[in-house]
This record gives structure tokens, C-alpha cells and sequence, in this order.
């Protein structure tokens, strides 16, 4: 039986359908021989090589699911390799048992806090897409003091290039003590997409600069308090079964946070 390229290549755990995808069509990727296309079909038994190098495809066991949780600390890159040199998150991760680790959305480099890892690509792409509709958790300052017409506009939805954004739900946070108030403002907000540096393009169109972000929460799972920067942990059985629940396409939850 044969099954969409994407599917079979993240099922044994090469990689999540959206990374996979990207190798199409920069043309990396030949099944028996042909230069792979969107939308192609292979087995566990074909002859499937990135870069000219045959992968195995054998799925891996489900005992052998991993899922890892990392503290990601500013400055580090979501990349496997920098070009320009900078570290990045998988340089402290140990070694998965099988496969390799696959990072679960991404955090820009100037963006702190909660990073996801799975070798399951099939669930990698599940907690992606936006059908899951799963929430993510952040705590934000930004340059200035937004008025509650901000605030509102911001549950609205305000215009990106890509389409209209909003947050689900804010709520202000008190000021860090000795921080001028007047100057700055923090906020604990809550979203259900991962559009590439959503939250600062959200708060940058109604007039506010994002000065810290750091994510605290992605669907069930939270930062732990105690997990300092660069530190990682592997999630125990119940947790993973709470993401593969998470993963599966669903409405969004119901609020928690008060609107500000």
C-alpha cells in the first residue's frame, strides 16, 4: 500500500509533513530514482533517498515515541544548522532513542520559553496545523501603555499580510518591581495560531514594539517554573497522551483569562 510521500516520511519519524513538503520542492527528494513531486506516493519498501542518500523508512515502534520539552533561551535559532553561526536549539538536546528530534512550531531567536520536541512526525504536524486549533501562551512586554480601544482591537483582529490576526484572550500583568509603569505595560495573552512572529506583526499593527516575549504554554503543557534557560525534559506518559489528544482536529477551548 502506498500513501502520500509527507505522510510516509514523517510516520518514520524523518521529519514533520511541513519540513518534508519544503524538501519537495527544492527538489531534494527522489523516489526510485525520479525527482519527487507534491502530491507523490511511495511504500516502506521504495526506494526513497534526500540528497541522494536512501532513507529507512521502517516506522518507528510506538513505544518509541519521544516527546521533549526544552526551555529555549534567547539567542538560540530554530534551526538544525545556522548559517551565520549562532547556536541553536538542538545543540543541548540529548540523543532520541530512535529517529531524530523534530521541533513542534518554532520561537525566533529574540523569543524565549516553551519548545516542543517529537520523533513522531505524524503528531509534530498534527500540533502544527491549524485545525488543531491549539492554544499557545505567552507573556509580552511592550513599549508604551495601550488604551482599552487598543485592547479591543487587538481581540478584534487587526490586518496582516497574510490575513486578519487577533488574540483570544489578554490579561495585564503587573509591572516587574522598579520597572517605570508609565512607560511599559506586560501581558499575559493567549493564541491559537503559530503564523510566523505572530505575536510581535499583531502587536506592531496597532503601534506597540514587542520588547520581551517569552511563551509559557503550548496546549496543555506549561513551562515548568523550575526549569531554567537551555535545560530540557522528557515528558512522561501522561502528558504525551494529553498532546496526542491536543493533536487531534478540535475546536478551540474555552476562556480561561479575562479580556483586559
Amino acid at each position: 500500500m502506498t500513501i502520500r510521500l509527507q505522510k510516509l516520511l514523517a510516520t518514520a519519524g524523518l521529519g514533520s509533513r511541513r519540513q518534508i513538503e519544503g524538501w519537495i520542492e527544492k527538489g531534494r527528494l527522489t523516489v526510485g530514482g525520479r525527482v519527487a513531486k507534491l502530491g507523490d506516493r511511495a511504500g516502506p519498501g521504495d526506494e526513497v533517498c534526500l540528497d541522494g542518500r536512501r532513507l529507512e523508512l521502517a516506522p518507528p515502534q510506538p513505544a518509541a515515541r519521544q516527546v521533549l520539552l526544552y526551555h529555549k533561551p534567547n539567542g538560540e535559532v530554530t534551526t538544525r544548522r545556522d548559517p551565520q553561526g549562532r547556536p541553536t536549539v538542538f545543540d543541548r538536546l540529548p540523543p532520541p532513542e530512535r529517529g531524530r528530534w523534530i521541533v513542534v512550531g518554532r520561537l525566533d531567536v529574540n523569543t524565549s520559553g516553551l519548545l516542543l520536541f517529537t520523533t513522531d512526525g505524524d503528531l509534530a504536524h498534527r500540533l502544527m496545523h491549524p485545525s488543531s486549533c491549539i492554544e499557545r501562551e505567552y507573556l509580552v512586554r511592550v513599549h508604551g501603555r495601550p488604551g482599552s480601544e487598543t485592547i479591543r482591537k487587538l481581540l478584534r483582529g487587526v490586518p496582516l499580510e497574510e490575513g486578519p490576526a487577533a488574540f483570544d484572550r489578554i490579561l495585564e500583568e503587573p509591572s516587574p518591581p522598579g520597572e517605570a509603569k508609565a512607560r511599559n505595560a506586560s501581558y499575559r495573552l493567549v493564541l491559537h495560531e503559530g503564523r510566523n512572529r505572530e505575536v510581535r506583526r499583531i502587536w506592531e499593527a496597532v503601534g506597540h514594539e514587542v520588547s520581551r516575549l517569552m511563551r509559557v504554554r503550548y496546549g496543555p503543557v506549561e513551562l515548568p517554573r523550575e526549569l531554567r534557560p537551555g535545560q530540557w525534559r522528557l515528558l512522561e506518559g501522561g502528558l504525551v497522551a494529553l498532546l496526542v489528544t491536543a493533536g487531534a482536529p478540535q475546536r478551540a477551548a474555552a476562556p480561561a483569562l479575562r479580556p483586559a
